[in-house]
């Protein structure tokens, strides 16, 4: 690309539920804005069949996004499909280097979302693709008829379980405690199908020849290992936030990589603001992720107004 740096007001460092709302309240507030959208992670919402919790909308979690990115270009936010790999802060400006180009904004949104989180286990990563998922929508078709594992006692888990079942496969649920973390309505649909639970169980390893044909399990009451044949394992453990690019700025991040603000999604460093799944909010939904994107874009937007009016006066 050439050398020609495009100027923004506000750059935003993501295109999920987070980063597609701060990108339709920034240009609402007048501001110049663009939203870059990465593969790497993929936005959570995405991988969502059915939303029945989101107010006045029905349908799956792409569609969902679809509608948000569409409303936020009509207004007229940028939309880029580009890698950003560096964020510096210069003087007053920022300066946000892609895999093409480098731009310059006033103040920068971090809506990186977050990636799926791995068991670390033998097997894990040489199965991926042959058996080893992370989003039971993408691979779960191929898995109809067969048995097959979902690791994990949270509300994805337990959507994940009852998804694979629904479709046709034989899966049972694999938790390391004896009882689930999710929801009580999520568990009332999912003891509803009658899908059998493996308590006080962790993974041990994935074994197989050329796919996945068992896992093998150790049971932490009965201090034993054991093994059991399934086609594929459906990891949903929870996601680490993708939070690295943050890294040279010096925005503060705790201890499991979220990154910290405060109820104005503000971080540390002056400009740099936070929304969705890479904070440390307690709540990963998609209706959170656009409340955080909406106070993160009034923030910039305030920001930007008291730094920079002497350049408009």
């Amino acid at each position: 690309m050439g050398d020609e740096r495009e100027q923004f007001d506000l750059i935003i460092v993501g295109a999920g539920p987070a980063g597609a709302t701060a990108a339709i309240y920034g240009v609402r507030y007048g501001l110049k804005v663009a939203f870059f959208e990465t593969v790497d992670p993929v936005s959570q919402l995405t991988l969502t069949p059915v939303i029945e919790n989101f107010p006045g909308f029905g349908g799956n979690g792409f569609e969902l996004l679809q509608k948000m990115k569409e409303q936020a270009t009509k207004f007229g936010a940028i939309h880029k499909f580009e890698n950003v790999e560096k964020i510096t802060k210069n003087g007053e400006h920022f300066t946000i280097k892609t895999d093409l180009n480098t731009y310059d904004a006033k103040a920068v949104i971090i809506a990186t979302g977050g990636r799926h989180r791995e068991i670390g286990i033998p097997g894990e990563k040489e199965f991926v693709g042959k058996g080893v998922s992370y989003c039971a929508t993408c691979d779960g078709n191929f898995f109809r008829g067969k048995k097959v594992a979902v690791i994990g006692g949270g509300n994805t888990a337990v959507e994940e379980a009852i998804y694979l079942k629904e479709i046709g496969c034989d899966v049972m649920l694999i938790h390391r405690r004896d009882e689930l973390r999710a929801d009580k309505a999520y568990q009332s649909e999912f003891f509803s199908r009658k899908i059998p639970v493996i308590w006080n169980s962790v993974p041990v390893k994935i074994e197989g020849n050329e796919v996945v044909e068992r896992i093998v399990l150790y049971n932490k009451v009965e201090n034993k290992e054991f093994s059991m044949d399934v086609s594929a394992v459906f990891i949903a453990i929870g996601i680490t936030p993708a939070t690295d690019i943050v890294s040279d700025l010096g925005v503060e991040r705790d201890s499991r990589g979220y990154i910290k603000v405060n109820k104005k999604q503000e971080t540390n460093v002056p400009g740099v603001f936070a929304a969705g799944d890479c904070c440390d909010n307690p709540l990963k939904q998609a209706i959170t992720a656009c409340g955080d994107g909406a106070v993160a874009a009034n923030s910039a937007f305030e920001y930007i107004k008291m730094k920079f009016q002497k350049d408009n006066s």
